[in-house]
């Protein structure tokens, strides 16, 4: 089945999918605001980098959050002064600083993640049982698509 496109050249359900996608950034947003300790998007992303990566040095958090290292040694600054991070020296480099979160930093992003799935199970809840069953759907098939796409296809 052929999709219809727009009069712009964008395929509607690409749009409805931005459009959930600017919904759900706003969910998680407002949650993280909602936490005990407030972060930014970029702190929170941070955050999430080194719970993925415990032990990274500032160059590598600076790559996955492609920035600069002086913008995110001022972050590391910020979120070590609240207890969330901890600096110390590698032991196979004394010159080479390694982040980690500290137990705090763990449990802000435990709570911001229970924020974000409470918010999110309050919207799905609010849908009729056959829309979540379908949205279900249809976000598996999302994914597998996702999945399926050869590398570096752009659209």
């Amino acid at each position: 089945m052929a999709t219809h496109e727009q009069a712009d050249g964008t395929d509607p359900v690409a749009g409805r999918v931005d459009d959930a996608v600017d919904g759900l950034t706003e969910l998680w947003t407002t949650a993280a605001a909602d936490a005990s300790v407030r972060l930014s998007p970029y702190q929170l992303r941070a955050l999430h980098a080194l719970e993925a990566a415990p032990g990274a040095n500032l160059t590598t958090l600076a790559d996955r959050l492609d920035a600069g290292l002086p913008t995110v040694s001022r972050l590391c600054d910020r979120l070590e002064a609240a207890g969330l991070l901890l600096r110390d020296t590698a032991p196979h480099n004394r010159r080479e600083v390694r982040l980690s979160l500290t137990a705090h930093g763990r449990e802000v992003l435990a709570e911001v993640a229970a924020l974000r799935s409470r918010a999110l199970a309050a919207v799905v809840h609010a849908m009729d049982p056959d829309e979540r069953a379908a949205l279900e759907r249809g976000l598996r098939a999302f994914a597998a698509a996702q999945r399926n796409r050869p590398s570096g296809a752009g659209g």
